[in-house]
């Protein structure tokens, strides 16, 4: 079969299109032939900066779509041709993928395997961030970085959904305003002075959460954002700086509070937790409540060049590799 991997850290040029054995299942575990492979940051931290990467040679991505395929000893969820989307820890650009039964998901009745492929990834960690960690409450409001990209097109919609007052997006550049204004945000800030028009916007009192993906400086204006009881949930480091810290000189005179969130960590150490809110979450898009669009969708030989599209940070909601030629 087909997979896509890197042996060496660089550009997208180190993806390389190889024949590996097909996978076989193992007690607990599916397989699962690949229809789509969604394309994720975390790919493209691993390939350049060997995030999560743990030896080489190594295959990215995170989360796939297709039908079982076969499935392992002691796996009865789950039957040969059956629709299912997966999370995964790395491998997901391939023809055929072995998964943990724990975290593969029935796609909803309704939904394509196209739509199935941006569930498992970006809605889980936007339902969390706002639902589980910034505990979010009506009447709130939102900031939320990376407005425009894919877990920001979700987290926009989930917190409108979920009874914030205002929906504030932060974009690189404002020609992603538009794509932005359509997933629940009342008003978007470029980057360059989000905070204080944030400032501005609540007539000095500053947000009640906010989501920062990005960390270093951005992390630090955006603590700088938060009214009172306010709370900051970081779950990524896009800028590449030092990891941050906080201490009582930033969280006692507000009394704020800064979390942090991986989606990757959680799967691993409490799969069933993951389970429960990816199906609170997945039934947003079921219900119609929530769309998250895919943007662009690329050959799986072609994954280069949708990790230079990433790159470019041009793109807006979800990219997808098609694998399967019928899909």
């Amino acid at each position: 079969m087909r997979a896509i991997v890197f042996e060496e850290f660089g550009g997208p040029e180190v993806l390389r299109s190889v024949e590996v054995p097909v996978p076989e299942p193992g007690p607990g575990e599916v397989t699962i032939d690949v229809a789509y492979s969604g394309v994720n940051f975390a790919d493209i931290k691993a390939r350049s900066e060997g995030y999560r990467v743990d030896s080489l040679p190594f295959r990215p991505g995170l989360e796939v779509s297709g039908l079982i395929r076969a499935t392992g000893p002691g796996v009865t969820d789950f039957k040969a041709g059956q629709e299912v989307a997966a999370f995964l820890s790395g491998g997901g650009y391939a023809e055929v993928v072995r998964a943990p039964a724990t975290t593969v998901f029935a796609v909803p009745d309704g939904l394509d395997l196209r739509t199935g492929a941006t569930l498992p990834s970006v809605l889980p960690t936007a339902y969390a961030l706002l639902h589980e960690v910034a505990r979010l409450r009506e009447g709130d409001t939102v900031l939320i970085h990376g407005a425009a990209g894919g877990v920001g097109t979700v987290a926009g919609q989930l917190a409108r959904m979920g009874g914030a007052s205002a929906v504030y997006g932060v974009v690189s550049s404002l020609d992603k305003a538009g794509h932005a204004l359509k997933s629940g945000y009342d008003r978007v800030f470029e980057a360059a002075a989000f905070d204080a028009h944030a400032l501005a916007a609540t007539d000095g009192r500053g947000v009640d959460i906010a989501l920062d993906p990005v960390g270093g400086e951005t992390f630090r204006r955006t603590l700088a954002v938060l009214s009172r009881f306010g709370r900051l949930v970081s779950f990524g480091n896009a800028g590449a700086d030092e990891p941050w810290s906080v201490g009582p000189a930033e969280t006692y005179p507000r009394a704020v509070s800064v979390a942090g969130f991986s989606l990757l960590g959680m799967a691993a150490a409490e799969p069933a937790r993951l389970r429960e809110i990816a199906g609170r979450s997945f039934r947003t898009v079921a219900e119609g409540e929530v769309e998250l669009p895919v943007s662009a969708e690329f050959a799986l030989a072609d994954a280069a060049d949708a990790h230079r599209l990433v790159e470019s940070r041009t793109s807006t909601g979800k990219l997808l590799l098609r694998v399967t030629q019928g899909a």
